[in-house]
């Protein structure tokens, strides 16, 4: 099987069911930033200094991105009740434990934090960012079609997830977190 196609070198691709659909359109733009973000999570498990509890979520929340995507890339317009596969309040309710149990290892926050510190932290924090604009471009598309809120959900708890899992690999670096300073 050829990786290339050349259906799409016209500025169009196939949906999951077969419909075209232009490549800049809002139903590309969520599904490929959460592709996009699959990737940076990618990296991050990649990354010296992340440990192996940390990389297992990464993994399975990578397994769910997978889910959202091919959820997004089907245009569900005639199928109200469509939800995407293995994803539900579980899958939120492990990134809370998850945010809990790391959140329990270091110190409490009170101030706002600079993205950075070492480079696995720095990577959580890419991540985060990109979470935080597939969050926002799957929004845009729930306001053009239907989207289970679910994914909107998991999406804001993953940053948070993300947010919180930089705060640690700063920690068990021996960073401490660098405060936002009104200048």
């Amino acid at each position: 099987m050829k990786i290339y196609t050349r259906t799409g070198d016209l500025g169009t691709t196939s949906l999951a069911g077969g419909q075209r659909v232009a490549k800049d359109s809002t139903r590309l733009e969520a599904y490929g930033t959460v592709d996009e973000l699959n990737s940076y999570i990618g990296l991050l498990i990649a990354t010296p200094g992340v440990e192996e509890e940390a990389s297992a979520t990464l993994q399975a929340v990578q397994n769910k991105l997978f889910n959202i995507g091919a959820y997004l890339a089907t245009d569900n317009t005639g199928n109200a009740m469509a939800e995407p596969q293995g994803l539900g309040q579980e899958a939120i309710s492990s990134l809370e434990n998850s945010i809990d149990l790391l959140t329990d290892r270091i110190p409490p926050m009170h101030c706002f934090v600079l993205p950075g510190g070492s480079f696995s932290s720095a990577q959580a924090q890419v991540c985060r960012a990109v979470c935080r604009r597939a969050e926002r471009r799957v929004i845009t598309l729930g306001n053009e079609t239907r989207v289970d809120p679910v994914v909107i959900r998991y999406l804001n708890r993953l940053s948070d997830y993300l947010f919180t899992l930089a705060r640690y690999l700063n920690h068990t670096a021996g960073i401490a977190d660098v405060p936002w300073k009104k200048d």
